[in-house]
């Protein structure tokens, strides 16, 4: 599939009828995988991106989060949209920047995110924020096939449970020009209708954070159209990893193979 049906792939997964699910692989090989589980779409993790690499979340240049990336999007047939952070910089010319890199890198849509990368993590003021999706919507719509954009309020992750301002600021991107809207961290269903009902573009949620946890069927009833769960499947399997690794640090014992996936199966779906 070219970078240009990938692109128009994507975009028909938010016209449809229903919700979809757009889960996070962190590497190629689990990218092969939740293709090879018969997944549309994917999206990249920061986090589970910098764990792998033995990093903090936010820890990572772009030019190394570009390389993971690519190196994913390349492992798949599936359109592959990335978390591109805050796109690696405060100024609406590097947010563009990085949108116009994402798309070399061969994906078909990204999201941007309205926290700092400084210490402490703040919150952009709203129309700075509004500027960055601007100009980000600007290069996206300038490249030679449909880029999909994700504008990102983190008020409730930047400990700003502020649901007002969260749709205002939703609200704003999507004049801005955003695709698809994003408000990671809500923490309830009501917060969630609220914000499906304000706007006017498809909306992402996430599921696998500490909180609200609603069935496809239920978020498909509401409304939401794209659903995701961030480095839920990282986080899990590096639960397993250390409770595998505690078992044989603590007591001697090796029980947790039981549950490991076996190395003929595995091995049979990497078979190409």
């Amino acid at each position: 599939m070219t970078q240009a049906e990938k692109g128009r792939a994507f975009r028909a997964l938010h016209q449809r009828d229903g919700a979809f699910v757009i889960p996070n692989p962190w590497d190629p090989g689990t990218a092969r995988l939740l293709e090879l589980l018969g997944f549309e779409a994917l999206a990249t993790t920061s986090a589970g991106s910098a764990f792998s690499a033995g990093r903090r979340d936010n820890a990572m240049g772009r030019d190394e989060v570009m390389a993971d990336i690519s190196r994913i999007a390349s492992a798949t047939n599936l359109p592959v949209s990335a978390d591109l952070e805050n796109g690696f910089g405060d100024s609406p010319e590097t947010v563009a920047e990085t949108i116009r890199l994402a798309a070399a890198a061969g994906l078909a849509g990204g999201s941007i995110e309205d926290m700092s990368r400084q210490a402490g993590r703040s919150i952009y003021e709203r129309e700075h924020a509004v500027e960055r999706i601007r100009a980000a919507a600007e290069a996206a719509r300038a490249l030679p096939f449909a880029f999909t954009l994700t504008a990102r309020a983190e008020n409730y992750l930047g400990g700003r449970p502020d649901l007002r301002d969260t749709i205002q600021r939703l609200e704003a991107y999507q004049t801005a020009g955003a695709d698809v809207l994003y408000a990671p961290g809500l923490t309830s269903k009501d917060d969630i209708a609220a914000v499906v009902r304000a706007v006017d573009r498809p909306v992402n949620v996430v599921m696998g954070l500490q909180g609200v946890q609603l069935s496809m069927a239920e978020l498909s009833a509401m409304g939401v159209k794209r659903v995701s769960v961030g480095s839920a499947l990282a986080r899990a399997a590096l639960g397993a990893f250390l409770r595998a690794a505690r078992e044989m640090r603590e007591h001697g014992t090796f029980t947790f193979a039981a549950d490991a996936v076996s190395y003929r199966d595995l091995n049979a779906m990497f078979k190409d």
